[in-house]
């Protein structure tokens, strides 16, 4: 039996779910090709810097403000390495990524604030990228007054960001929010997917020299499961919006819940230094497997049997009409058909 693993994320199309996560691994041009051979449906490049969008139009004579020239000196701090030298570089990167692979190549921004740093987006849609990853961190406690400001400043960033770029955004959210399902809501408008979650780094403190040191640790196969309930709720309660589960993800296992959950795709990033390319085939096969023991030939099948749970009937007939919208399913004509549904809002 043939499964059709090709898949729609925000307007982008994959010939698999399997994304590769934003990670140092994907700077290498032979290692970003040996996952493209190895079934990845797109891949997420390594992050772009606030900092360094800063530097970039600092030297461009573009003035920064006082606030910007504060991330600068906060940066410097923490002596986070990035994995390209400076913005330049990283246009010739997306641009080579670009010109080389088949599959979407994701570019990624990285920082705290919604200022005019993430103006840089347009530079990256014109080098080449097929969409752009937002990551924004949570600011110092002290810079807002309370949880819904921090809200607020996403959104602000999502919106510039839009309204600069004609290719699909897709922001990635950490997990500390009051109600990610209501900022997704919020987000709708702005993004063409979410990815769920980011992951920021542990920090250490080095006792020689009285600094801070932040590290980065791999994630363990099948803890994706602490993070299968919220899925599932913001995808019922938003199902508009394509989302990335992230984080956990290293067994065709992780794979099938996450996709079962509400994910359209799954992205991996420790599995591969872990195991190298080639654990991309792996999560493909076992997917693919599971499918034919179902008799499913496509991953709508798949979506069809997510084990979704509603408080009312209005809300499984929003569910419903939202998700077939999304699909192209609805009718609007005169004599527009019923959408059917099971308790759990399968399609029928």
């Amino acid at each position: 039996m043939s499964v059709d693993l090709t898949t729609r994320y925000g307007g982008l199309v994959f010939p698999s779910p399997i994304v590769v996560s934003a990670c140092p691994l994907v700077a290498h041009e032979q290692t970003r090709l040996a996952m493209e051979r190895a079934g990845a449906g797109a891949v997420v490049l390594p992050s772009l810097y606030e900092e360094q969008v800063l530097i970039w139009y600092d030297r461009d004579g573009v003035k920064l403000s006082a606030e910007e020239r504060r991330i600068l000196e906060i940066a410097k701090n923490l002596q986070v390495e990035p994995c390209c030298a400076d913005a330049d570089a990283y246009l010739a990167m997306v641009q080579r990524a670009s010109e080389q692979m088949t599959i979407p190549v994701i570019a990624s921004l990285n920082g705290y604030t919604a200022s005019n740093w993430v103006d840089f987006a347009g530079e990256l849609q014109r080098a080449g990228a097929d969409g752009i990853e937002l990551n924004i961190h949570h600011p110092p406690p002290m810079v807002y007054s309370n949880p819904r400001e921090i809200e607020d400043s996403v959104v602000e960033a999502v919106a510039k960001i839009d309204a600069a770029i004609s290719i699909p955004l897709f922001v990635k959210l950490q997990c500390e929010y009051t109600s990610i399902s209501h900022l997704a809501r919020r987000l709708q408008s702005g993004t063409q997917g979410l990815v769920l979650f980011g992951q920021a780094p542990s920090i250490d403190i080095c006792l020689d020299r009285l600094s801070l040191k932040p590290s980065w640790d791999l994630t363990q196969p099948g803890s994706i499961v602490h993070a299968l309930g919220t899925l599932l709720e913001v995808h019922s309660y938003c199902p508009a919006i394509p989302l990335a589960a992230s984080g956990g993800i290293g067994t065709p296992i992780d794979v099938i819940r996450a996709l079962l959950s509400g994910a359209d795709v799954a992205m991996v990033a420790s599995a591969l230094y872990r195991e190298g390319p080639d654990v991309i085939r792996t999560l493909i096969d076992g997917l693919v497997l599971y499918m034919e023991r179902h008799r499913w030939t496509s991953l709508a099948d798949l979506r069809d049997h997510r084990p979704l749970q509603f408080r009312s009937e209005e809300h499984r007939e929003i569910y419903l009409r939202a998700l077939a919208t999304r699909f192209g399913l609805a009718h609007t004509q005169p004599g527009e058909r019923t959408l059917h549904g099971d308790g759990w809002g399968h399609l029928q």
